[in-house]
């Protein structure tokens, strides 16, 4: 079942990108541990190059806040020691080719290993986690990073707001800091979940979303993913991974599929053709239902095989009281998405996955965690807040230890060199204050902010 509360998510927050950057640095001072170091004589952020700065469509407020970037727990992360209800899993030995030793990030210590043993694949999935819709995500994946002892996130994954269909085209102060990102190594994946409806939150009938299926279904709303697969193009990530739809099994979107699964197929198809139309794509389309039966069988909209590339699945630890056990021989649960999906010829994923109603579950973390190096999906990405994720939300401390010990260090030896991308340029900044250790977030956000972001190392004296 899709979690009831995913009309407030943070990740429907598009403000623009260097509104969202600025808003979270620029809260700076003895009291926040930031400052932005800006070049003599600067007194506000360098306008990013050739990048129009429209106006974004309001969104939602989240009912849960992310924390800021900068807390305690960046500098020396302080997880208790838990006491994990799990099973005993036989250890696999570490593969000689990666490296535990992570790569210092300028301005924070090294972090320690975590002081509890959990087996460690090297061949596994490509992986990410969910921190924020906007260039505020993508600053803090290399905080992440740091958290997990320099382990390479590779998947980027946000959300394009539902409110209109402006949003769902995509707007390109939007999207421009993700593509970026993605553009600045080659073995870099971009996700992004694209709704199919505008409105797309706001309680429509079945009746009102029978009639918008069928008008989908008969070509009416072509144009706007013509214009999303164009723009996308443009910003040179004809590669991204497309989740359309998604938990369409549920009853909480417009785009969900229970009232008409057929025009809901035909639509899906549909918008797959037009956007494969555009020249120079090579959109790969994820097929993302939440983890069982839900409003309706899953398997009653899946499309087909010929505009399906990759059979996702949203799976939460929910409902309160089952197990990990239940949630994969559950019909419909993860057991049988793998199944399909072998029988289908397809790649799976886990777009979004977390905790959700049973809590600090130190088990279902190592269990979930265990499952994806055993089927190896293409990729997978934590949703990171309260109350699933485990980096920022301080309710989980036990969970965290499991992801962190699990991922600590992990990278991919085989992946290709990085390409060098040509950047905004940037006038050099001034020496850190005293005190003061800068922080290497890159030269696109540096160029967000005006400057680079110190942490001050007296923080805690204020």
């Amino acid at each position: 079942m899709a979690p009831v509360h995913k009309r407030a998510r943070v990740r429907r927050l598009a403000v623009g990108a260097a509104a969202a950057v600025a808003s979270a640095a620029l809260a700076t001072g003895p009291a926040s541990g930031l400052e932005v170091m800006r070049p003599a004589g600067s007194s506000a952020p360098v306008p990013p190059p050739a990048v129009p700065a429209p106006s974004v469509p309001s969104v939602r407020p989240p009912a849960v806040a992310l924390p800021a970037i900068a807390t305690p727990t960046i500098p020396t992360p302080a997880i208790p020691t838990p006491v994990i209800p799990t099973p005993t899993v036989p250890t696999v030995p570490a593969d000689p080719g990666v490296s535990l030793t992570p790569p210092a990030l300028p301005g924070l210590p090294v972090p320690t290993p975590p002081n509890i043993q959990v087996p460690l694949l090297a061949n596994g999935s490509a992986f990410g986690a969910f921190l924020s819709s906007d260039a505020l995500g993508v600053a803090r994946m290399g905080l992440l990073s740091h958290w997990l002892g320099g382990a390479e996130l590779r998947v980027g994954h946000t959300y394009l707001p539902g409110d209109s269909w402006r949003d769902i085209e995509g707007a390109p102060s939007f999207l421009d800091v993700w593509a970026h990102w993605r553009n600045e190594r080659t073995d870099r994946m971009f996700v992004l979940n694209v709704p199919l409806q505008e409105r797309n939150e706001d309680d429509v009938s079945d009746g009102d979303v029978r009639q918008l299926l069928r008008q989908g279904a008969a070509g009416r709303f072509d144009h706007h993913f013509r214009a999303l697969a164009e723009r996308l193009v443009r910003l040179k990530v004809p590669d991204t991974v497309l989740v359309l739809g998604w938990e369409m099994n549920g009853s909480t979107y417009t785009h969900r599929c229970g009232p008409d699964p057929e025009s809901w197929k035909k639509y899906w198809n549909r918008i797959v053709t037009t956007m494969r139309s555009v020249p120079g794509q090579r959109f790969r389309f994820d097929f993302a239902p939440s983890r069982g039966l839900d409003a309706v069988a899953w398997t009653k909209c899946y499309p087909g095989d010929a505009t399906v590339d990759i059979l996702g699945m949203d799976s939460y630890d929910q409902p309160a009281g089952i197990s990990f056990d239940q949630q994969v021989r559950e019909p419909y649960g993860l057991q049988a998405h793998v199944d399909f999906a072998k029988a289908h010829g397809k790649p799976i994923s886990y777009p979004e996955w977390g905790l959700f109603r049973n809590g600090d579950n130190a088990e279902y973390m190592q269990r979930m965690l265990a499952w994806m190096d055993e089927h190896k999906p293409l990729y997978n990405t934590l949703t990171d807040y309260c109350p699933h994720g485990v980096w920022q939300c301080a309710a989980n401390p036990k969970s965290a230890e499991v992801y962190r010990a699990h991922l600590f260090g992990r990278t991919d030896q085989t992946a290709p060199a990085p390409v060098p991308t040509p950047s905004p340029t940037v006038p050099t900044a001034p020496p850190p204050p005293p005190a003061c250790s800068p922080l290497d977030l890159g030269s696109w956000v540096e160029h967000w902010l005006g400057g680079k972001l110190c942490v001050r190392l007296d923080w805690w004296s204020h």
